[in-house]
């Protein structure tokens, strides 16, 4: 999967948690989102088959969505990002702070590459 497909996936499915963790750095102010961070992530996940069943579905629901945008089919893409909601808050804070991180980093940074490298490697593990 593409790392904009991850990145507007986990934003849709993390908006809940977003929002919490958000008012919460801002009281402690916003702290960049590391390799580190997202090295972390990936063992989180990849650890625990559970864990990763998830990322993997919501994967395959990021593929769908994007297929639905496509198609202009609101209706079914605020439906399966709903899915894909439930499904995020099931990986943690670590992955909601990682997604909330990375859309706040320049797209075009090596540190957005580098995090994106990582996690199409995660991404492999899914069978992709």
């Amino acid at each position: 999967m593409r790392l904009g497909t991850i990145v507007a996936v986990a934003a849709i499915a993390a908006l809940p948690l977003c929002a919490q963790a958000q008012q919460q750095m801002q009281q402690k102010g916003t702290p960049k989102v590391t390799k580190a961070d997202a090295q972390k992530v990936v063992n989180i996940i990849s650890g625990d088959k559970a864990k990763l069943k998830i990322y993997c579905d919501i994967a395959a629901l990021g593929d769908q969505i994007d297929a639905a945008a496509q198609k202009k089919d609101d209706k079914k893409r605020d439906e399966l990002s709903q899915k894909a909601d439930d499904l995020g808050t099931k990986l943690g804070p670590e992955y909601v702070a990682l997604m909330d991180g990375l859309q706040e980093l320049d797209p075009d940074s090596k540190d957005q590459a580098d995090i994106g490298a990582m996690l199409d490697a995660l991404d492999k593990q899914c069978g992709k």
